[in-house]
């Protein structure tokens, strides 16, 4: 017993040890948010977001029945709301969600599938704590329903179809820029002519 009590107390020396290294090596080269999560870093994560759904909803299907309909609007909120993060296709290959700390997950993979769908209404509601992911929720009816509709889209991730993206293409957020070059282009294939150059003027008062 002795010699396996001094085996364990020299293991966790060693482990202190190169936690102190790791530590000193860290401090020296500053945080950054380009730095990949170390594996503890990832398992709080993963920890933080499954505890952030209450107990009572962790375990609740998603109430609102999947119709086309329904599905269809669920695509248009996330392509206006959540792609600018996750990206059209969930992947969260998107400019904004790879200069996270944590990077925005891949949707499609089972890390996020596997969740309930009380689970994933609760991410979407309230946030999740130590991450770049906020809480959308209002705490209204109207607030909740958008959600579980949503949750029915992160389910259709992995089968989304190219045609799907570029209709989500559309309704993503746009610049003033990007908006006059789609009206350009939109102009041109209808055989008319490509409207004017947006002036600085003109970009101000476009929201």
């Amino acid at each position: 017993m002795r010699r396996r009590s001094k085996a364990l107390l020299a293991a966790a020396a060693v482990l202190a040890l190169v936690a102190a290294i790791a530590f000193a090596a860290t401090l020296h080269y500053g945080f950054s948010a380009h730095d990949e999560p170390t594996t503890i870093e990832r398992a709080l994560a993963r920890t933080m977001r499954h505890w952030a759904a209450p107990s009572d909803l962790r375990g609740r299907k998603n109430p609102i029945s999947l119709t086309p309909e329904v599905l269809a609007e669920a695509r248009a909120h996330f392509a206006d709301h959540c792609a600018t993060c996750h990206g059209n296709d969930g992947k969260g290959k998107s400019g904004m969600g790879a200069s996270m700390y944590p990077k925005t997950p891949d949707m499609t993979l089972a890390a996020t599938q596997s969740l309930s769908d009380g689970e994933l209404v609760s991410i979407i509601e309230n946030g999740v704590r130590l991450t770049g992911m906020p809480g959308f929720g209002e705490g209204t009816a109207e607030s909740a329903a958008g959600s579980w509709t949503l949750v029915h889209f992160i389910r259709h991730l992995p089968k989304l179809t190219p045609e799907e993206v570029a209709q989500m293409e559309k309704l993503n957020p746009k610049s003033p820029e990007e908006w006059q070059e789609m009206q350009a282009e939109e102009s041109f294939l209808e055989g008319g002519e490509s409207p004017a150059p947006a002036t600085p003027e003109h970009q101000t008062h476009h929201h």
